[in-house]
């Protein structure tokens, strides 16, 4: 069974940086794409970033392209996500996702429980 689960998350003040990580385990994620979404209260989930599975291209969401990084340690099956000049807007659950191969054409979504991010002003 693939199971993801995210650390983290915490309370900080504008201006200052977290590390998010999502441990995966189970099933291999290496040919998933991996992201993180979030979501802030009485809103709906929405993309933040993303790293390919096969050649490692990271995308952004252009709410925090320039403040925050997606990176992915294949040895320790666990997907960063650095988070660099937090804002007050950051403020949300973020959840890690896999977007898996599931027979040759067909994707399957695995997501972690959330972690809450706090960014006061």
């Amino acid at each position: 069974q693939r199971q993801l689960v995210e650390s983290g998350g915490g309370l900080v003040q504008a201006g200052e940086s977290l590390r998010l990580s999502c441990a995966a385990s189970g099933r291999t994620f290496s040919s998933c794409d991996m992201g993180w979404y979030r979501q802030a209260p009485g809103k709906g989930r929405e993309f933040v970033a993303a790293i390919d599975w096969s050649d490692g291209s990271p995308y952004y969401a252009d709410s925090v392209k320039g403040r925050f990084t997606i990176n992915k340690d294949n040895a320790k099956n666990t997907v960063y996500l650095q988070m660099n000049s937090l804002k007050p807007e950051d403020t949300a659950i973020y959840y890690c996702n896999a977007a898996c191969a599931k027979g040759h054409s067909d994707l399957e979504n695995y997501w972690g429980q959330g972690t809450q991010v706090t960014v006061s002003s």
